[in-house]
């Protein structure tokens, strides 16, 4: 239950700064340990963007190309499996990076 618990509190972490951070466009969230954000925004490249993300500010997400060969340039999934802190933590750095 604690567990179940922290994934509920980083999903809503990253459900409520993802779009405050840039990424306008979340695909549902159903039953996953992640969120499939477009980076639109900020990239035609979802690969690309990874690898600077995580170069520039440390933080790993990964590419969805990955799992869709057809749009998948254009979004990222983001885990939210993990500790709390490093959360809040990567939204932040995220967010100023993105400035």
């Amino acid at each position: 239950e604690a567990v179940k618990q922290g994934y509920a509190a980083n999903r809503a972490t990253l459900l409520e700064q993802l779009p405050r951070i840039g990424f306008d466009e979340l695909l549902p969230v159903d039953g996953a340990f992640y969120v499939y954000a477009s980076v639109r925004r900020f990239s035609n490249d979802s690969h690309e963007f990874a690898t600077r993300m995580l170069q520039e500010t440390g933080i790993a997400a990964t590419p969805g190309a990955d799992f869709d060969h057809n749009r998948g340039h254009r979004y990222m999934r983001f885990s939210f499996a993990g500790n709390h802190q490093d959360m809040v933590d990567a939204m932040d750095l995220l967010a100023d990076w993105l400035k």
